[in-house]
């Protein structure tokens, strides 16, 4: 899996220097250029950080969906993470991926961020921890994965073009020390964001240069975001090494050109090759077949030619630039693949339990199977469960298990499941199902996709599982994309009815015009564009029993994209009746359970929340099932903080997050006892979001200020001596806990790593695990600090009334900080204060250190 540095140089040297520009851009959307003469092929990249979804949006292609990365870090297990990333591997192995475009290493620094369930944490400490863990288990496999958004991208408002304004100390100590885990734990790609910090754009920033490849010593290569890259020599003269996507880049024959007239160093472009080079070798794609000739994408020394196009898992390459400024080409359909392994998916159901935060608790849960007769589910979120967040990380599972299908399955032959819908849920209208519509051809379940040419004559057909299509096929003078589907409306009455893209679109029902427009996307943002384009509606009358033919269209044109999404939704339920048939279900019932949650818009990439209120239906919904049966347990369906103005109101609160496939069954082994839910908060949950510390993201004047500096999370509500709904780190159990003694060294040495053991007891009846943190203070300090800050966890496991003691090893890196007159880091003398607990709002064991010289970190 490596490559030895001479043997790099002589492989380099049989390139000309315009060759060797043309290696630094992509040659598709998904792949790198392939160089035959030096036996490279090309390099195949996917999206990941919740699954593999590989070189197309195909429904057909189906990946292992596991939970959010906001939920693996909530497990707080390191080992577990590990063991997902190799899940992950095997995925992209089966795909034929070699880059695995994670993990997204931002932090949650307001409760808005949009794409927080993309993320770990709000703190840097937990985010470098479990970020590496999932790093070494992809590599463990050799799939080389993707640190991102290096630096500071952390929300969506205007994310192509903000201009983050953020201190050195904060830079340093908050938004890249994640990132610096990652290099040390040996990831192969950072990929630089959109955005800009201090006045430069990321692919072009010092940032790349160092801290990064000095002063980290990160040998891999860095890779732009996926059209970040708008200008040539600034960023070819810096440290990014990969222009993605391509064929069309701001580099290939611009850099190319660039180097030939002197205005880019032929040693700059020798670097990025030869780090290319290396991730080549490391994966596998490099020496194979290494020609002496001429060949590739470019030209060798001696010759010239068409690239190679073999990769693994075989083809060439499935996508290439096409009508719409889109990927186009792929296969039709995709070729079948092996599904994942009985143990892949027993892994994913672990993974949800280990996930779940139990947030309140009043002796309702675990529900016992045995007592119950009768349970009542409900809530649209039980039936259609919220799996993933919105945006480009977005795959296609073979199969998802909902709240209730899991709890039914749970309860088969032991008791009555029930389940009432309750409101719709505020929130756009869904894409059409296969389950509600029908290929007007084929009479099949699903739609009927057409490519027509300029003159309406259809190029190709096929049937499709539903109506979000954010991929379909080109051809040569494909023009109009149409969808058309056979509704059969279960219920009668005014239907909302709608078709997304942009360009010009127009829809139909029976023949009958509903709308038609031209629709101008208002943003570049490929999340937008490409993967979440915005709906125009129409409204008609369907009658039960009568089927009616939808049929939506649109054009393709240059910078539109070619993403259609056909949706339906019946006429909303009277909220005052559902309310009322919730309230009796649940009073009918022995146990009650409740499950609301956040909509596709709600949390997406591309758009930052302006709320974090589920809706007056859905907070309605819990209040009137709570009022009915006080046995009733709300589960939250959301990848990020939500106010919960009930939470006192309902027996029991569990947090689901985007749970993954899996995602019902793990939540009943949680609900009815088989597991103990295991996690705890990444991040504080706000009571309501006037509190929270940092709520700004969007910019002025295209900038945005973070002007809390170090003070963000936990770190930020202690600040300002606020309570919030839930700590950082909180997390219940089946069982409960006494901290009963903190042991730390008298004095420890500035530069060394500190260990510090917790005693624990546990004082329930029933064996469990519990997450011991140790937090750090500086009481006197002269430089700025928060009030406290997390330094470091253990998890320990105990049977009822047994003592174990924690050990926590705190890193050096807790104890320094960054001396922005020195620019180097330091280590404050005197005394601190450690502190232990299981969450940063409760820290009932405390003992002072003393930190000896030298001051150097």
């Amino acid at each position: 899996m490596g490559t030895s540095d001479e043997e790099i140089d002589r492989l380099l040297g049989k390139l000309t220097p315009r060759a060797r520009a043309l290696l630094l851009d992509g040659a598709t959307t998904w792949r790198t250029r392939a160089e035959p003469a030096l036996g490279l092929r090309e390099l195949v990249m996917s999206d990941g950080p919740a699954g593999v979804r590989g070189e197309a949006w195909d429904e057909r292609d189906t990946s292992v969906l596991l939970p959010s990365a906001s939920a693996l870090a909530a497990t707080w297990d390191e080992p577990l993470v590990e063991s997902l990333g190799g899940l992950l591997a095997a995925e992209a192995r089966r795909k034929g991926v070699d880059v695995l475009l994670a993990p997204t290493l931002n932090l949650h620094r307001s409760p808005l961020g949009g794409r927080h369930f993309e993320c770990f944490s709000e703190d840097p400490e937990l985010t470098g921890r479990i970020g590496a863990a999932l790093v070494r288990g992809v590599q463990a496999h050799g799939v080389a994965a993707t640190a991102k958004h290096y630096v500071a991208n952390d929300s969506e408002t205007d994310r192509l073009t903000v201009d983050v304004r953020v201190g050195e100390r904060a830079l340093r100590e908050v938004y890249l020390a994640p990132f610096e885990a990652a290099v040390a734990a040996g990831v192969r790609l950072v990929m630089a964001g959109y955005n800009a910090v201090d006045g430069t754009t990321m692919t072009a920033s010092d940032l790349l240069t160092d801290p990064l490849k000095g002063e980290w010593g990160f040998d891999g290569v860095v890779v732009s975001d996926w059209g970040a890259v708008r200008t040539t020599v600034d960023t070819a003269c810096g440290g990014l090494d990969l222009a993605m996507p391509g064929p069309d880049s701001p580099w290939g024959e611009a850099l190319a050109r660039a180097v030939a007239d002197g205005v880019v160093p032929e040693a700059a472009v020798d670097d990025k090759v030869r780090r290319l080079l290396r991730l080549a070798a490391w994966v596998g794609a490099l020496g194979e077949g290494e020609a002496s000739g001429g060949g590739g994408p470019s030209e060798a020394r001696g010759g010239g030619g068409v690239g190679a196009r073999e990769a693994r898992g075989g083809g060439g390459p499935r996508e290439a630039r096409g009508a719409g400024g889109a990927p186009a080409g792929d296969t039709h359909p995709p070729a079948p693949r092996p599904a994942v392994a009985p143990e892949g998916r027993a892994l994913a159901r672990r993974a949800v339990a280990a996930g779940s935060v139990l947030l309140a608790n009043r002796g309702v849960l675990p529900l016992d199977p045995g007592g119950l007769r009768t349970v009542a589910v409900i809530g649209a979120h039980a039936a259609r469960t919220r799996t993933q967040g919105g945006g480009s990380a977005g795959v296609f599972p073979r199969e998802e298990v909902s709240v209730l299908d899991g709890i039914r399955d749970a309860l088969r032959g032991r008791a009555r499941v029930v389940h009432v819908p309750g409101p719709r849920p505020d929130g756009p209208a869904p894409s059409l199902d296969h389950g509600a519509c029908t290929d007007p051809r084929s009479g099949l379940p699903g739609v009927l996709l057409r490519m027509l040419d300029a003159d309406g004559r259809e190029l190709y057909a096929e049937r499709r599982r539903g109506g979000r299509l954010l991929e379909p096929r080109l051809v040569p003078g494909a023009h109009t994309v149409e969808v058309s589907a056979r509704l059969r409306p279960r219920t009668a009455g005014r239907w909302t009815l709608g078709v997304a893209g942009f360009g010009r679109m127009s829809l139909a029902l029976d023949g009958r015009p509903l709308l038609a427009g031209d629709f101008p996307p208002p943003t570049d943002d490929p999340a937008v564009v490409h993967v979440n384009p915005p709906a125009q509606y129409a409204e008609a009358d369907l009658a039960v029993g009568q089927d009616t033919l939808l049929v939506a269209r649109r054009e393709l044109a240059p910078g539109t994209g070619r993403a259609t999404v056909v949706s339906a939704a019946p006429p909303a339920p009277d909220v005052a009746a559902s309310l009322a048939e919730a309230a009796r279900a649940a009073a009918a019932a022995d146990a009650a359970i409740v499950v609301v949650g956040t909509t596709e818009h709600g949390e997406c990439e591309g758009y930052d929340r302006t709320a974090l209120t589920l809706g007056p239906t859905q907070d309605a919904l819990v209040r009137a099932v709570a009022a009915g049966n006080p046995r009733t347990v709300a589960v939250v369906n959301s990848g990020g903080p939500v106010e919960l103005p009930w939470r006192d109101a309902v027996g029991a609160v569990l947090l689901a997050w985007f749970p993954g496939q899996e995602g019902g069954d793990g939540l009943a082994d949680v609900l009815f006892g088989h597991t103990e839910p295991g996690g705890r908060l990444p991040t504080t949950w706000p009571a309501v979001l006037a509190d929270a510390p940092v709520t700004r993201t969007r910019p002025a004047d295209g900038r945005l200020h973070y002007d809390e500096g170090l003070h963000i999370g936990h770190r930020g509500w202690l600040r300002h001596g606020r309570a919030p709904a839930y700590w950082f780190g909180h997390g219940l159990g089946y069982t409960a806990w006494a901290y009963e003694e903190l042991t730390a060294p008298p004095e420890v040495r500035a530069g060394d790593d500190l260990t510090v053991r917790a005693r624990v007891r546990n004082t329930g009846a029933r064996a469990g695990r519990e997450v011991v943190q140790v937090y750090l203070a500086r009481p006197g300090s002269a430089v700025e600090r928060p009030v406290r800050w997390f330094a470091g966890y253990a998890a320990v496991r105990a049977r009822p009334g047994e003592t174990v003691t924690a050990t926590v090893r705190v890193p050096a890196r807790a104890l320094r900080h960054w001396c922005v007159q020195e620019r180097a880091w330091r280590t404050e003398e005197g005394r601190w204060r450690v502190l232990a607990g299981p969450s940063a709002g409760e820290v009932p064991l405390v003992e002072d250190l003393e930190v000896r010289g030298p001051g150097a970190g």
